[in-house]
């Protein structure tokens, strides 16, 4: 199993917008009201810091590989060889660049109208890292830091997530 897993304040601002997009979810006046129900758990998924603390009892267990989506946007290339490995899986060079190029974001951006038709103007809108210092005040930021600690900052998964996120920004 790969955990792919996101910093949680740029997960929720991918989820903002998205949710903005899709007629079946609710959607938000402003990013204000949006924060409110994501702190409170109010979101159609669930809480994602319970969702963390849910797998975290899986780290360390040899099927499993956890893996950031900020690892993947930093170097590409060692990413998917991780993947490969963890699968047993073993790729040319040529093959690797292939599906290095292929699964970039800007690749599926530009080829998402035929694999995911309208939705993919929905599912492919940025997909960079640290989106959320465009919406988040101080105060959601503190708040946002709180309930991390709170929830995974102690865990294996927070651990990861906080030197991914936090420490290498």
């Amino acid at each position: 199993i790969l955990f792919l897993i996101r910093n949680p304040k740029d997960l929720a601002t991918s989820f903002y917008h998205f949710s903005n997009g899709v007629s079946t979810l609710p959607s938000y006046e402003t990013w204000d009201d949006f924060f409110t129900d994501f702190m409170m758990k109010k979101m159609p998924w669930g809480c994602y810091f319970e969702y963390l603390s849910a797998w975290n009892k899986y780290v360390d267990d040899e099927n499993v590989m956890t893996m950031t989506y900020e690892e993947l946007k930093e170097n590409p290339v060692l990413g998917v060889k991780n993947i490969a490995a963890f699968f047993g899986i073993s790729l040319t060079e040529k093959e690797l660049q292939i599906i290095v190029e292929r699964s970039s974001f800007q690749s599926m951006k530009k080829n998402s109208q035929k694999t995911h038709g309208a939705f993919g103007d929905i599912l492919f809108r940025k997909g960079g890292v640290s989106d959320w210092k465009n919406l988040f005040n101080e105060d959601q930021n503190e708040k946002m830091d709180k309930a991390f600690e709170e929830h995974v900052g102690g865990t294996k998964v927070g651990t990861k997530l906080k030197y991914e996120v936090y420490c290498k920004a």
